[in-house]
């Protein structure tokens, strides 16, 4: 869906295709016809954005097969679909029964994210409408934080620029604009927002930028308002940004609370976990081992320092588990709506976007609590219409108005 600033310019509301992932073209072609094209007549438009996640060999199919591109492309049109953004996190494997760590690999120190990174913005330069000249896509914040040495920061620092570099040819090439965005998320060695400032700076190449995961920030107790504006003032571009909410809990220490959070800890994804204290930010890898009050030392996760206390529990958890936008987790639990809120009004409320690219992203539909879960495509397809709906409204409340 697009909408218009009141500066006049054009902001995009897409929905991540990550939520349905597939390996293969045919899977690809199979997610625009059962969720992307139902989910577009639910909302009664037109047009619909999507953020498509393209795994490596699907890139690399599309990259290498102008047919199967232009194929690609007419699905989209016929289907009322467009995309002006992609999803370039996950390398391949997102579907997997257990992602965890995997996701972080190959990270920006290993060529293969380069040449991934790459072949997803050539994709995307023919994928953008006709009358799109700039497209984004996110990626990793460098590496997970773990045997991530000084040789290996210089090696994703010169794959950086080698990118930036890349991405001018593109668009001499084309006409058409594509910038990265890194996207601070917990344990990785850029953790949050204020952590990109020093290595995008340092780097000074104004295609590489950050994208802004709004339930990323809520879980590492960031405000959302600071950090941007941080960011604006400093030059570093916010090229896009993921609206998603975290899991909060208000009383980590109560029997009924652990309980409620027990429900949301599963085998798929991490769901990092972090209490802030007066002493700093204090976290775990994922949820279980915040419940089983357990060291970073005592759950053998890959860790070079380990703490040696437990997760505070006498001050609000918040875990890394994207809930769905329109609702909110049963009680005692809630969710961080209003961080992604008072996200919104620094991206779009001001006199200017700070990012003309928005993309809702709860990738968690099928890890919910069993009951939670819908329970086939149809019901899936109702929960993100009514999630585009809440992002509508909250856009509209900071000032924009939908195009038809």
């Amino acid at each position: 869906m697009r909408f218009r600033h009141p500066d006049g310019s054009t902001v995009h509301l897409v929905y991540c295709t990550n939520v349905h992932p597939a390996e293969t073209l045919d899977g690809v072609l199979a997610q625009l016809r059962d969720h992307c094209e139902p989910v577009r007549h639910r909302l009664g438009v037109d047009r619909l954005g999507v953020g498509l996640w393209l795994a490596a060999p699907v890139a690399y199919a599309l990259d290498r097969d102008p047919e199967a591109l232009r194929s690609l492309r007419a699905v989209l049109d016929r289907r009322g679909l467009e995309v002006v953004t992609l999803n370039g996190f996950p390398y391949e494997g997102f579907g997997a029964t257990e992602v965890k760590y995997r996701v972080y690999r190959p990270d920006w120190a290993d060529p293969e994210r380069l040449t991934y990174t790459l072949a997803l913005a050539r994709v995307l330069t023919r994928l953008l409408p006709a009358d799109v000249t700039e497209g984004t896509i996110s990626t990793l914040p460098l590496a997970w934080r773990t045997a991530y040495d000084e040789q290996r920061a210089d090696t994703a620092r010169a794959a950086l620029v080698t990118l930036a570099e890349r991405l001018d040819a593109l668009e001499e090439l084309t006409g058409r604009s594509v910038r990265v965005g890194l996207e601070p998320e917990p344990g990785c060695t850029i953790e949050t927002t204020a952590d990109a400032l020093a290595p995008l700076t340092a780097l000074g190449q104004p295609r590489i930028g950050v994208c802004a995961d709004t339930c990323h920030m809520a879980t590492s107790f960031e405000r959302p308002g600071p950090a941007l504006t941080a960011l604006d003032a400093a030059g570093v571009r916010v090229v896009k940004a993921q609206l998603s909410a975290a899991l909060h809990a208000e009383h980590p220490h109560l029997p009924e609370v652990r309980e409620a959070l027990a429900a949301f800890d599963e085998p798929r994804f991490l769901h990092q976990t972090r209490a802030r204290t007066a002493e700093g930010l204090h976290g775990t890898d994922d949820l279980g081992p915040a419940l089983r009050n357990a060291t970073l030392r005592d759950t053998a996760l890959p860790d070079a320092t380990p703490r040696d206390t437990p997760l505070p529990d006498t001050t609000p958890w918040r875990a890394h588990f994207h809930v769905p936008l329109h609702t909110t987790p049963r009680p005692p639990l809630t969710a961080t709506l209003p961080v992604l809120d008072e996200a919104l009004g620094a991206l779009v409320g001001g006199a200017r976007p700070l990012t003309r690219h928005l993309e809702v992203e709860t990738y968690t539909w099928q890890a919910l609590p069993p009951a939670l879960r819908p329970r086939d495509a149809g019901q899936l397809a109702d929960g993100i219409a009514a999630e585009l709906t809440t992002a509508r409204a909250l856009l509209t409340a900071h000032g924009l108005k939908e195009l038809p």
